[in-house]
């Protein structure tokens, strides 16, 4: 039987366990999205995890979303990055980035020069978005023309190798949540008609185009992608999510990459079925999963590691507390994007450590 604690091989690594931190916005960065320094804290707390995917960061400014997150564009930035991965490394754990332009669901405020949020349409999102006086609504985005899409797609390239630069050990490409990846992949955002928009090969293009220019830059083992088939956040949402994915996940076998992530939200197809034998790499499961659950998609061959959220958030030594069968904290839902220590490293380990 495939144990939680037993090794995998993932693109280049052989991982300690099959346990992996979710990546999650925690909104400890500056407003030049510069990491503070209870950062590296935090991810090495949290280093015996088989693989850290770190929260959402922006691969240039205008793919910035929320106040207070991080980016990897700057000098800054990169060297924030590295106090990070060499914490996490010292502890012997592996940690990968994950790239996120949240695309139309962004606000002017939070964009240079206050832009206008890029999107494959002029299709406003309904919702709001967190910036720094507050919610406040979306707006109307810019429909990018092939040049700014051409030029979107060199950031997540200089964005893949920045983070190879500061130490990780791979990316990994937001293909979810309503961010810009997916909105080229839906029909409800993509209402383009060029190479583009339209069909499903043509919505699959941007995502197919951003993870050959990443894995050319650092080489598909250390590149991985996360979808969230009909989670329907953001305002998401699309005519045949089946047909959608289907095809996506068809299209991945030549790039070779480390892993597919896949975190279902109250999906009524069993996605996992559908998807796993398509995808020639590691299969990652997410979702609010518990010990109990994540070892049954393991014993049963569904996948081959599992992806915990909050549940890691709030318990930095998860594989030791799995291992003892210890009780678990409870996640303090005011502090996930609150600045500061409160709820971010304070969370105690079994040992009391």
């Amino acid at each position: 039987m495939t144990s939680l604690f037993s090794t995998v091989q993932i693109g280049r690594y052989t991982l300690a366990n099959r346990m992996v931190m979710a990546p999650m916005t925690r909104s400890r960065a500056d407003d030049a999205g510069v990491p503070s320094d209870l950062v590296a804290t935090y991810y090495a707390q949290r280093s015996s995890a088989g693989l850290i995917i770190t929260e959402g960061v922006f691969p240039s400014a205008l793919g910035k979303g929320y106040v207070r997150t991080p980016g990897i564009e700057t000098d800054e930035q990169i060297a924030a990055w590295k106090q990070v991965t060499e914490a996490v490394h010292a502890k012997g754990g592996r940690i990968f980035m994950q790239l996120m332009h949240c695309g139309r669901v962004s606000h002017p405020s939070l964009l240079p020069e206050g832009a206008q949020p890029q999107a494959p349409s002029a299709i406003k999102a309904a919702g709001q978005t967190w910036t720094a006086t507050g919610l406040h609504d979306f707006v109307t985005p810019h429909a990018m023309s092939v040049a700014e899409i051409a030029a979107v797609i060199e950031d997540y390239r200089g964005a893949a190798r920045r983070a190879i630069e500061a130490g990780f050990d791979g990316v990994e490409l937001h293909t979810a949540s309503g961010y810009l990846p997916e909105q080229f992949l839906s029909t409800g955002s993509n209402q383009r008609d060029d190479q583009y928009g339209g069909s499903v090969e043509n919505r699959a293009r941007f995502v197919l185009d951003v993870l050959a220019a990443m894995v050319q830059e650092v080489g598909g083992d250390r590149v991985g992608i996360k979808i969230s088939p009909e989670m329907n956040f953001n305002d998401i949402s699309d005519a045949n999510p089946q047909e959608t994915y289907t095809y996506l996940v068809g299209q991945l076998s030549g790039l070779n990459l480390a892993y597919l992530h896949v975190a279902l939200f109250g999906a009524k197809v069993d996605y996992h079925a559908v998807l796993r034998p398509l995808f020639n790499g590691a299969y990652l499961v997410g979702g609010g999963l518990n010990k109990e659950a994540a070892q049954a998609l393991l014993s049963e061959g569904r996948a081959d590691a599992a992806v915990f959220g909050s549940t890691f958030l709030a318990n930095p030594d998860l594989p030791e507390r799995f291992k003892l069968d210890a009780g678990l904290n409870t996640p303090n839902k005011d502090t996930f994007y609150s600045p500061g220590a409160e709820g971010y490293i304070d969370y105690p380990t079994v040992q009391g450590a």
